[in-house]
C-alpha cells in the first residue's frame, strides 16, 4: 500500500545541514498498525510528512498504491491526501469560529459535496464517536477529550485507507488519552491502516509494529531490522 524506497531529506540549519531521514526504506501494507518512536529531532515529524504527502524528499520515492508521488504536481498530491489519508495532529487545528459539525464538513466542501449531503455525512459520524450532542457547539466549549474526536472525525470524513496521528494523546489528560487511542485502535480493527508518532512508550508500545527512528535512521524494533 505505502512504500518508501531510499527516501533521504536534509534541511539546511545556518551552516549545517540536519539530515532528518537518512537513506529510510519502509513499507507499510493494509491495516497496519504501527507506531513510530524516537526523541524530538529525531525526524518523526518528517517521517509523518513524507507519508501524508506534505513534504517531497531530496532523493528517493513515496510509493501509495503502487503509484510514484514524489514528481507528481502538487495537485495531484493533493487529491490523494484527500481521498487516501487522514491526517490526527496535537493541537487539534479545529478552525476556532466554526462548530463542531462545521468543522468536521471541511474536508467535504473540498470534495464537492452538496450542504445537505455534508451536514448528513458529518452528523453520521459524530453521532458514531458519540459526539452528536456536541455537534453545534464552538471548540471553545468542548473538552479536550471532545475536541480530538472532533478531529478524529473530520480526519474519517472523507473515509481515508490511512490514518496518520501525530501525537494524539500529547494534549489530553490519561483518561482522555485512553479514550482515543483506543478509538483509534477500533478504526484500525475495522481496516484502516493506523500509523501513531509519540513520545509516549506506553502508547508506542500497544502496536504491533514498533519503529524507532534517531538520527534519521529507521529501525523495526520486534524484528531487530534496520530500514536505512
Amino acid at each position: 500500500m505505502i512504500k518508501l524506497e531510499q527516501v533521504t531529506k536534509t534541511y539546511q540549519l545556518g551552516e549545517h545541514p540536519l539530515v532528518a531521514l537518512d537513506n529510510v526504506n519502509l513499507n507499510i501494507t493494509n491495516g497496519d498498525y504501527l507506531s513510530v518512536m524516537g526523541p524530538s529531532g529525531s525526524g518523526k515529524s518528517t517521517l509523518l510528512n513524507m507519508i501524508g504527502l506534505l513534504d517531497r524528499p531530496d532523493s528517493g520515492d513515496v510509493i501509495i498504491d503502487q503509484q510514484s508521488t514524489t514528481q507528481l504536481e502538487e495537485e495531484s498530491r493533493a487529491i490523494i491526501r484527500r481521498k487516501k489519508i487522514g491526517f490526527i495532529f496535537q493541537s487539534f487545528q479545529l478552525i476556532q469560529r466554526l462548530t463542531a459539525v462545521e468543522n468536521v464538513e471541511v474536508p467535504l466542501m473540498l470534495g464537492g459535496y452538496s450542504a445537505n449531503q455534508r451536514r448528513e455525512k458529518a452528523l453520521n459520524i459524530l453521532r458514531k464517536l458519540d459526539l452528536e450532542n456536541r455537534a453545534s457547539h464552538l471548540p471553545k466549549q468542548l473538552s479536550g477529550g471532545q475536541l480530538q474526536r472532533v478531529a478524529i472525525a473530520r480526519s474519517l470524513i472523507m473515509e481515508p485507507s490511512i490514518l496518520l496521528a501525530d501525537e494524539p494523546t500529547g494534549n489530553l489528560d490519561s483518561k482522555s488519552g485512553q479514550e482515543v487511542i483506543e478509538l483509534l485502535e477500533s478504526v484500525n480493527q475495522s481496516g484502516l491502516t493506523l500509523l501513531v508518532v509519540t513520545h509516549d512508550l506506553q502508547l508506542g508500545s500497544r502496536a504491533p509494529r514498533k519503529l524507532q527512528i534517531v538520527d534519521g535512521k529507521l529501525t523495526e524494533v520486534e524484528q531487530h531490522r534496520a530500514f536505512s
